[in-house]
This record gives structure tokens, sequence and C-alpha cells, in this order.
């Protein structure tokens, strides 16, 4: 097709880009009054100049549609390592996920210094199977490179059929070669919580991640345990959260307040209104004031670390384990036209303490090694950070029979 041609058509976009911008500077200066808050003219010049240059000289023909998407795409992802376009493909992921089943390898991954970074493997999946950790760096699926940054590329590879194969290549730290899993996709149905009789009176509650019937499931979990033969009251309660990358917000607020009697569980701020909230516990406590250990590690991200802030800044439980992941920021899931969204960082959040851990972490009361606490155990009895938590809920029962 002759150069003209193409050119054409690219010529209309570029212009309607233009268009737009002129139409939203003018709407903003009428509404704002301030010739400080429109558009920067150069900047937007620079846009199209670039696309128009795009256009006409890269190597190959460049689809209209898949380049403007990729704009798009470039001005949301560089914000931050957690907003990101969704294609409508990506957006139906999301919305998947998050009710806890789909199609794939069952991994959860996180942005780190552009790299995609596995915050967990989901328990039971192929990913969890085959070996694949907390840290490891994935470098290509299927012998295809991982750009930098793109998160939403490499999880719409991941995910697939249910029986297809896919080969995930990884980094991990100590190892001078990158390591190559060759696994299998297949219905990845998130159980969330599993509950557990350590020793009679003692309960081991291990929630993988937070999804729209976490909290109704703790509660129902518990309640199972003890109206079970032989069930009686707990004196003690291990909360596991190790490897629990987060999830959705509301989940998490619902699982803390089952724990809280009283007090702030999170805050958050943002420029909205809606990113502006407060969080405080209602009346009950399903362990009744009954001593609790939260295990941590670096994999607990997000939501998980709004419960372990939660717990510890209102001293209703001890924290024990390692540095968490540090992912204080809140992400709104906002629908565009034709089935797309773009996930947009709207809020920090901050722990009742005042506490912003984005990039920090929460530091445990207790700190154990890194060893103990990405234990390969698959028996919790044999869990060397389970072990140390059972026997602290033990001094702390003393502690209290003593005080009392």
């Amino acid at each position: 097709m002759p150069q003209h041609t193409r050119h054409g058509p690219w010529l209309l976009v570029a212009g309607m880009l233009a268009g737009i911008a002129v139409a939203l500077a003018g709407a903003a200066l009428a509404s704002r009054g301030s010739a400080s808050d429109s558009l920067p003219w150069d900047d937007v010049r620079l846009l199209t100049e670039v696309l128009e240059r795009v256009k006409q000289e890269y190597v190959e023909s460049v689809d209209d549609h898949q380049l403007m998407e990729n704009a798009v795409r470039g001005i949301v992802t560089a914000l931050d390592p957690h907003s990101e376009f969704l294609d409508a493909e990506a957006f139906e992921e999301i919305r998947i996920s998050t009710s806890g089943n789909y199609s794939g390898v069952g991994l959860e991954v996180g942005l780190r210094n552009g790299q995609l970074v596995v915050v967990t493997p989901i328990e039971g999946t192929p990913a969890d199977r085959a070996g694949i950790r907390s840290g490891d760096i994935i470098v290509a699926i299927d012998g295809v490179l991982v750009a930098e940054g793109d998160i939403g590329g490499a999880l719409s590879r991941l995910r697939g059929e249910p029986g297809t194969p896919v080969n995930v290549t990884v980094s991990r730290s100590g190892d001078a070669r990158t390591r190559s899993f060759d696994l299998v996709r297949s219905n990845v149905r998130v159980h969330s919580v599993r509950v557990e009789l350590l020793e009679p009176g003692y309960a081991y509650l291990r929630i993988s991640q937070f999804s729209d019937s976490t909290g109704s499931d703790v509660r129902k979990a518990l309640g199972e345990l003890r109206d079970r033969p032989g069930g009686a009251a707990l004196y003690g309660l291990v909360l596991d959260l190790r490897n629990n990358p987060g999830g959705v917000l509301e989940a998490a607020v619902d699982v803390s307040d089952e724990f809280l009697a009283s007090g702030v569980i999170v805050t958050a701020s943002g420029r909205g209104s809606e990113a502006n909230f407060r969080h405080e516990a209602t009346t009950g406590d399903l362990m009744q004031g009954a001593p609790m250990v939260v295990l941590v590690n670096n994999g607990s991200a997000s939501a998980a670390e709004i419960v372990a802030g939660a717990l510890k800044d209102n001293q209703r439980a001890t924290i024990m384990g390692s540095q968490t992941f540090g992912k204080g920021s809140v992400q709104t899931v906002m629908p565009l036209s034709d089935g797309r969204a773009i996930k947009l960082t709207t809020s920090r959040y901050y722990t009742p303490s005042g506490l912003s851990i984005n990039g920090e972490g929460i530091t445990p009361d207790v700190l154990l090694d890194e060893q103990s606490t990405n234990s390969d155990s698959r028996a919790t009895v044999d869990d060397p950070a389970v072990v140390q938590a059972l026997g602290l809920l033990k001094v702390e029962l003393a502690a209290t029979a003593q005080s009392h």
C-alpha cells in the first residue's frame, strides 16, 4: 500500500487527538478559570509528533489501533508499578481472579524495579507443585523474554486453556543460572482459607489470598472447628499470612474486624473523595481475646499487610516472621469503553498508627530467619515457623493466666 494512503488516516487520528486536547483544555479553563490548569501544549504537540514519526518511519507497519492503545498503556504504566491499562482480556482476568476461579499456572506476580517478581505461587497449583518460589523473577515465558513492566502481557501468556503447556524461566537470588519449569495450565480454584487444629485448644488458620468470600470463609472455618465432635474453646490462634499477595481491600477489612472488638483498621488518603476513607472495627471478636500470632514474610503484601498492621497496631496479635513486601497503595479498577479498564493507584493507605508501609513493609515483633519463614514443608506440624508461633502462644497464655 502506498505510504501516503496509510498516512492519510493517521493524520486524521492525530488531528482528532489534538482536537480532543483542545476540547479538554477549554473545559478545564471554563470550569477552573485558571490558565495554569490547562493541558501542557508543548507536551501534547510532542505526543502527536512522536506518534506520527512512529507511524511514518518505523521499520514495520504499525496498526493505528494498536499504536494508540500502546500510547495509553505507556501513560498509565509509567505512573507506578501497580497502575496499568487493561484490555478487555486483562480486565476479564482481574474479575475472574478476584472471584477465586480461573485457568492458568497459579502465580501471583508484581512489578519491582520493572521486573516481574513472583509474590507467591498459589497453594496446590502447577507453579506451586513445580517449585517456583516467592521472590523468583520471571525472565521468559515460552522462550520469549518478558518486557520490562509488562505485567498485563505476561499474565495473559501465563493463563490459557486447561491442559495446555507453558514454559516459565525464572531467575532466583543466589543462583548463577536461570531455572526452567515446564508447566501444564489447569483450573485454579483458590480456596483462600484453610484451618486445622495444631493441638487441643490451638488453631491454625491459613489465608492464601483475599477474595470476595474470604471474610465469610474465615467465620465458617473457625465455626466448624469449634462445632466438630470433641470441639472446645480455642486458647490461641496462629494466623498464617506468609506468601499472601493481597487481593480485595474489603476482604482484608472484614477479616481484621473479625478479630478486633474496637479500634481503627486502616485509613487512606488520595485526591478523590472516594479515595479517602477510614475503617473501624465493630463489636465482636471470633477468638474472644485469646492470644494470636500472625506469621508473615516478604511474600505478604497489600491486603495481607493491612491485616497484619491492624492487628499489630491495636496490640491484638504478635507479628512473627520477616519483613513484609511493602505495598501500601490502593488500586481502583475503572471500566472504560469496549470492555477495557484502567487499574489506577488512587490512595495510599496507613496502618492505625499512621504508618505508610509503601516500599518499607511491616517489621515483625519477633524476627525469624528467611529459611524458617519460607519453609518447604507440606505438613504444618513440621513447619518451623508454625512450631515457634505455637510455642509463643503458650508462653503468652501462661503470662495472661499469671496476671489474673
